[in-house]
């Protein structure tokens, strides 16, 4: 068994941290949604501005609010403004990771979703372990053309 990727939301924006809260991430959760996130899945966070890296599990925000709120101890670790990256993650085979294709959300300002992205992977015609990276209608995406 390995650790794969399953669903990542790239550089979403803080909107919010409550160190009164009793832990965990809010999320709107048409986006947790739109990525596969699942209400008290546990995810990593890191942070694109501070290098921090936590892991805490997701609660649904009010769907269409457009937050991400850091809550608990979680909250020390962000600003509001920061831009972070939320993936979660999931043990299986190859096969299992094939099976999934991994959505990956990308966001602008207002963490309206700017990309949606897919992680294919697939055996090759040598039937060697590939992967694609595509759009969600299946158009393919140079790795530069990710890296800002």
């Amino acid at each position: 068994m390995q650790r794969f990727v399953r669903a990542k939301l790239h550089g979403l924006r803080v909107t919010g941290a409550d160190l009164n809260y009793h832990g965990s991430i809010t999320i709107d959760a048409e986006l947790c949604r739109a990525a596969g996130l699942e209400p008290l899945e546990f995810v990593e966070i890191w942070n694109k501005m501070s290098g921090a890296r936590i892991s805490t599990y997701v609660l649904y925000g009010d769907p269409g609010s457009r937050c991400c709120i850091l809550n608990g101890a979680a909250a020390r670790t962000c600003q509001i403004g920061d831009e972070v990256i939320i993936a979660s993650s999931e043990w299986g085979s190859f096969e299992d990771v094939a099976a999934i294709s991994p959505k990956v959300l990308t966001f602008r300002d207002g963490n309206e979703i700017d990309e949606r992205i897919v992680y294919r992977v697939f055996r090759n015609a040598a039937g060697e372990r590939d992967m694609a990276i595509e759009t969600d209608a299946g158009a393919p995406l140079a790795v530069r053309d990710l890296v800002g």
